[in-house]
């Protein structure tokens, strides 16, 4: 089939379709968050529309979305329900990274693309374990089992969990020297069970899990990027670098995290401040003749909660566009820039609770939600402090130049 100038490109045809997937995500998000349960309708309709697959590249026949497609997307499915924004968020970073460096082998991609024709294929990188650190060896150890590799172990905080297709989990080898690397997994194999651990204030419905794997198969070609470990400064240990094209995509990979997760926060504290606007515009108390929004005090709480919201959209959304463009200054940007989003989004809705008292507490009304939703997202933003060394040592670095 050709395409003709009048024709949308793939990723408009995709983005057209976002309005009605969010409302169907409202009508449906209150359900799975009072009862916990995975919202696979919610994912469904947003396969169907395009936008579960919107970051695979051309050469692989998908529409080649870009990191300011992806925070545009994001931030209107986080209107609709974090959960499905969050579980999407990570599903799209994955084939967004393939588009970069194709860490995965032609032939297990060939056939994640198959799947993703068929139905929604829900993909996740499996990094948390109970009680790790950073820097440390994977308490998951795969040992050798003919040409192929045995994986045992726990990972936490597996968003997805129970609906993954694929699972792209980090492990250490068993071998005198370990090395790190990535096992393929499918959800579906032999030894893999999911153990019900997320019950969290937010995001309830993200079934966020933990995933138990008890000796899983996994053929030789599954397993990427294995690197020698050596030890690191303060006895931690750490993957070998040796080319600093790998450190280049780390960074670039934590940058596409970071603003699509703030863009989840920011669509989140949109919603909240839609629901304020219109109890503002028909709540009427007994003392007065008109709407609360005609106070000017209500204004102007109102405007701070849009200046805020104005920030943290022009902030996430510039930083993307810049990414896409390969510079440099905005990849290394984008942790404060996380950080700094996810506060304005936080500090919006608590204002919005503020302003509307016992009904933005109410159950019967989303807002305490949107509350519980995007406190719960900073469970995906880095330890505050160790983003604000970072920024503090960077900014005595840049001091010190002559």
């Amino acid at each position: 089939m050709t395409t003709t100038a009048a024709d949308p490109s793939p990723v408009a045809a995709a983005l057209a379709g976002l309005p009605r997937v969010v409302d169907l995500l409202a009508a449906r998000a209150e359900e799975h968050d009072r009862d916990a349960t995975f919202p696979y309708q919610g994912i469904e309709a947003v396969h169907e529309a395009g936008l579960l697959t919107l970051t695979v590249a051309q050469r692989y026949g998908g529409p080649g979305g870009t990191l300011a497609d992806t925070v545009r997307v994001l931030s209107q499915l986080g209107r609709g329900d974090a959960s499905v924004a969050v579980v999407t968020a990570f599903t799209l970073l994955q084939h967004a990274e393939q588009a970069r460096r194709a860490p995965w082998p032609a032939a297990g991609y060939r056939r994640l693309l198959t799947e993703s024709r068929r139905g929604p294929a829900l993909v996740n990188t499996l990094r948390a374990e109970p009680g790790g650190r950073p820097g440390a060896l994977p308490g998951t150890v795969a040992r050798r089992d003919g040409d192929g590799w045995r994986l045992t172990g726990r990972k936490t905080y597996c968003t997805g969990a129970e609906a993954l297709a694929w699972m792209a989990v980090t492990a250490r080898t068993d071998e005198p020297e370990p090395r790190v690397g990535t096992f393929l997994v499918r959800g579906e194999s032999e030894g893999v069970e999911i153990d019900p651990t997320w019950d969290q204030l937010g995001l309830r419905a993200s079934a966020s899990h933990d995933v138990v794997l008890d000796a899983v198969r996994v053929p030789a070609e599954l397993a990427l990027g294995l690197t020698v470990v050596r030890r690191a400064e303060g006895g931690q240990d750490a993957p070998e670098r040796t080319a600093g094209d790998r450190v280049a995509e780390a960074e670039l990979a934590r940058a596409w995290h970071d603003l699509a997760l703030s863009a989840v926060a920011v669509g989140v504290a949109r919603a909240a401040q839609a629901w304020l606007v219109r109890f503002l515009n028909q709540r009427t108390p007994a003392n007065l003749t008109e709407p609360l929004g005609v106070l000017p005090r209500y204004r102007c709480a109102l405007g701070e909660i849009e200046a805020q919201l104005i920030g943290a959209e022009e902030l996430v959304e510039g930083l993307a566009a810049r990414v896409d463009r390969g510079e440099r200054e905005a990849v290394v940007r984008t942790g404060p820039a996380h950080l700094l989003a996810t506060r304005a989004a936080t500090a919006a809705v608590q204002q919005a609770v503020a302003l509307t008292g016992n009904p933005g507490l109410s159950r019967r009304h989303p807002l305490e939600r949107y509350l519980r939703d995007v406190l719960s997202s900073r469970v995906h933003l880095a330890p505050e402090e160790a983003v604000l060394e970072s920024a503090g040592r960077a900014a005595l670095e840049r001091g010190a130049r002559p």
